[in-house]
Formats: C-alpha cells, sequence, structure tokens
C-alpha cells in the first residue's frame, strides 16, 4: 500500500524549515513517502481531492496546522458519513480508531488515514501510520550501477528481496532494500558483504556509521573547508555524538586564513591560486596539524555561480583527505548550481575518508 502525504496550508509551502522537519519525522517512523501533494489555505480543490482520495486504497498523511485541523476533520467526516466528536481536547471523527495529542487515525473502506496537526515551534505529534514494510539501506563504493544490479540480482532472487540503487556521489552507490512476509534481508545483506567485503557498509545513515566506528576506536576527524563554507561540518554536528568524534572545523575562505590558521605555504597559493591540488593538499596538512586529529577532509573548489576561468571553471572543486600516515587528492569536476556542487564535494570528501582507511571502516 503505497503512502500519500498531504501538506494542507501556506506554513508547509513557505516555512522550508518546518516541512523539513515534518519529512525527517515521517521518513524516520514511517517509512517512505510514495507522493507529496501540498494545498494552500486558500485552495477550495482540497475538498473534493481529499474526497477522492479517502476511496483510494492508500496510507494518507495529512499534515494541518491548528487552524485547518477541525476544518480537515469535517471534511472526513462529510466523505465517510461521520460526526465529529470531541477527545482530549480535539474534534475528531468518531470512527477515529486511534488518537493522541494533535494526531488521530481512521480507517475507510480500503483507506488508512491519521490525520496530524503542527505548526511552528511544536515538536511533531506521535505518527499513529506505522510503517508496514521491512526495509534497509547498505552503501556501496567503487563499483558501477550495473555491475551492482548483475551481482545483488541472484541474491535478492535467493533471499527474496527487492533492491533499488540510486548514485550519491561516483563511486558511492546507496542501494534501498525492501521484503514482503517471506523475504530475508538480514541475509541478503550477509551474502552481499560476503561478496563486498571491502566495499560494502550496511546502514541507513553513513554519517552515524562513521560517528560511531571513529568513536569506538576512539579516533578523531577535522575539516578544512572553502567553497563548501562549513557545510562538511554540518553534515557531521546535526548528528547526535558528533561531538565525540568531532572538535573542531575551520572554514578558511580567504587566502589569508588559509596562510593563518593553516599555514599554506604563501608562495603556493601565489602560484597555484587556492582551488589547486596543492593548496588543498596543504590545507589537509595544517588542520591534521592544529587539530591533533587523526584523519582531515579539505576541499577548496569555485561552486558557482560565478567565479569561473577557462582553466578552472565552475565546479573545479579538489579534496584532500588525509591521515598521519595515507594521503590521497582528487581533482573533480561537478555540475549544477552552487548548492549542488557544494553537496557534491562534501558527499565525495566523506567518501575519500571511508576508502582512506577500509580497515577501520569496513
Amino acid at each position: 500500500m503505497k503512502t500519500h502525504l498531504i501538506f494542507i496550508g501556506n506554513k508547509f509551502v513557505y516555512n522550508r524549515q518546518l516541512k523539513e522537519y515534518i519529512l525527517r519525522n515521517i521518513e524516520k517512523n514511517s517509512g517512505f513517502i510514495d507522493q507529496i501533494t501540498t494545498f494552500k489555505d486558500s485552495d477550495n480543490s482540497f475538498f473534493l481531492y481529499l474526497e477522492q482520495e479517502l476511496n483510494s486504497s492508500e496510507r494518507l498523511l495529512l499534515v494541518t496546522c491548528k487552524q485547518n485541523f477541525s476544518t480537515v476533520g469535517k471534511v472526513i467526516c462529510t466523505a465517510t458519513s461521520d460526526n465529529q466528536i470531541l477527545k482530549e481536547g480535539m474534534l475528531i471523527p468518531q470512527k477515529a480508531s486511534l488518537f493522541a495529542e494533535r494526531s488521530y487515525l481512521l480507517e475507510y473502506q480500503d483507506s488508512v488515514i491519521n490525520v496530524v496537526q503542527m505548526d511552528e515551534g511544536q515538536k511533531m505529534p506521535e505518527l499513529l501510520l506505522k510503517n508496514e514494510e521491512i526495509r534497509a539501506t547498505v552503501h556501496v563504493f567503487e563499483e558501477d550501477k550495473s555491475t551492482i544490479i548483475t551481482i545483488l540480482m541472484p541474491i535478492a532472487q535467493t533471499y527474496e528481496v527487492n533492491f533499488d540503487v540510486t548514485q550519491e556521489v561516483e563511486g558511492w552507490l546507496r542501494i534501498d532494500v525492501t521484503s514482503n512476509k517471506y523475504g530475508d534481508i538480514a541475509k541478503f545483506i550477509h551474502a552481499s558483504k560476503n561478496l563486498l567485503p571491502k566495499k560494502l557498509i550496511a546502514s541507513s545513515n553513513i554519517i552515524e556509521y562513521i560517528i560511531e566506528k571513529l568513536s569506538h576506536g576512539s579516533k578523531k576527524v577535522s575539516f578544512a573547508e572553502s567553497c563548501t563554507g562549513g557545510l562538511l561540518s554540518y553534515y557531521f554536528t546535526k548528528h547526535n555524538g558528533a561531538s565525540k568524534i568531532l572538535d573542531g572545523s575551520l572554514v578558511t575562505y580567504s587566502n589569508t586564513l588559509k596562510e593563518n590558521w593553516l599555514a599554506v605555504d604563501h608562495g603556493i597559493l601565489e602560484e597555484n591560486g587556492a582551488v589547486s591540488a596543492e593548496v588543498v593538499r596543504e590545507m589537509s596538512e595544517g588542520a591534521l596539524n592544529v587539530s591533533g586529529a587523526d584523519y582531515a577532509l579539505a576541499i577548496s573548489g569555485i561552486a558557482g555561480d560565478t567565479g569561473g576561468t577557462e582553466l578552472k571553471p565552475v565546479g573545479t572543486v579538489y579534496i584532500s583527505a588525509r591521515s598521519h600516515t595515507l594521503h590521497v587528492e582528487k581533482h573533480l569536476h561537478f555540475h549544477g548550481d552552487r548548492n549542488y556542487v557544494q553537496d557534491q564535494s562534501a558527499l565525495m570528501a566523506i567518501k575519500m575518508l571511508l576508502l582512506l582507511d577500509k580497515e577501520t571502516f569496513f
């Protein structure tokens, strides 16, 4: 049964942070969202649309604000020949089978409907629409998509699971695995890991996995960022436990701070420019020295949308990954707008960290 998320209210159109918070919670607690539809407060087509959706065989999750919460309930009651009653300070349909604070669930024909009320600054209410599907995620490195499908398809058929493959960045594939009641995801992952021992990581969140591995080994990482402006640090610090493995990071946007904070040689900057293999190499060395960490990642590039040249066009990025014994660097050219170039740069740096020390991470 597909899950259809419907937002009702202007705040879910314009308040990006609120909407992203809600999406994170839904995906964590109720699984994959197949369809998202958004209606503004003034859109009267919502009433007819909802009535049609209530007659479909779907899991419906309706997110609305306090202002529209009871109105949504009235529409549901009209479509389902029901009446609203007062429960725990909420007007909800009488046929609602479950309810919690700012949340209720009812079944109608072949549909299951969970209505939640959410406003700015509030904690997400309990989601009563639970995930019916068993899911897992693995990550595969240094393989192309067609090869991985060929390798994993026989295993998937053996253990009756399905999988979808998407690329995070070049050389990093995300594989989402689902199973029906007879499938065995654990055995599928175990068999896949045996075939790809130094290429596969079984984890839904790769950053949380890195934090756990480094914490277990009492190891730390530091960053020196230029064009990503702290994005790499944010990728880590938005997860619990980041303080165990990250003491800090340096955003050295100017050449002056590259010299003063990271000890990048002035002559190397003048000769090669800030966006170069030579400079990013010294940035990672400086980050490792100043932090005393076990690993350092450095990124310098031209994210755009302007600033490129014929020799170094927009999207040119250099990344360096370093430990006390190993060092690798890459010269890359990403496509997309400024934000997408920054995201690809940060993800590539994360991939390089994992591959720098396979004994620790695989």
